[in-house]
């Protein structure tokens, strides 16, 4: 069994993290400090976090998968399509580095709702029941990965969920390094 198999759970925290501090990161370097993000106390409308950012308010369902992972769609939430600018965002990363990207998003513009889920597959469970049969799950709905608009960095992702078009015109996630300064000596007593 793989460390991924075996430890999933842990590796979903861990990428949802490293996602959280990536947009964290860009507000600080870039923009006004002003991303705030949420997490939901209880997860019965699937979405994972809550960010708000330039008065635009995400409930955003965080999906990954690994470099060279087979699959072609996600399962979404029924309840999402309710929430003001509901989407999803689908990372993918570096199994070794879990280095971020690309992104896969799905979602309206900023203050316009979920695209609708009319039509979509409904989602069935994983396992069947006694009798090899696998129930249909209602509040679930198939997304072909076809549906998801590509996105090749956090910087994208940051600029289609907030509008922020200023984002994209830096051409390095990096801050320059700084000025070397001569350290004040310190005082031996």
């Amino acid at each position: 069994m793989s460390k991924h198999t075996e430890h999933s759970s842990f590796r979903e925290k861990l990428v949802e993290h490293l996602f959280v501090g990536e947009l964290l990161k860009l507000s600080w370097q870039h923009d006004d400090c002003g991303l705030e993000v949420a997490k939901p106390e209880v997860d019965n409308s699937g979405y994972d976090l809550i960010f708000e950012a330039h008065g635009v308010v995400r409930h955003v369902q965080l999906k990954s998968t690994y470099h060279g992972g087979l699959a072609a769609s996600q399962k979404v939430h029924m309840r999402l399509s309710g929430k003001p600018s509901g989407c999803m965002v689908w990372v993918y990363f570096n199994e070794t580095t879990l280095e971020l990207g690309p992104f896969y998003y799905f979602g309206g513009k900023p203050g316009e709702p979920l695209p609708s889920l009319e039509g979509l597959k409904t989602a069935r469970h994983t396992k069947g029941n006694q009798d090899g049969y696998k129930a249909e799950r209602p509040n679930l709905k198939v997304v072909p990965k076809g549906k998801f608009s590509a996105l090749k960095s956090v910087r994208e992702v940051y600029q289609v969920l907030f509008g922020v078009p200023h984002l994209l015109s830096h051409t390095s996630d990096t801050i320059p390094s700084p000025e070397r300064r001569p350290r004040p000596a310190s005082k031996i007593e």
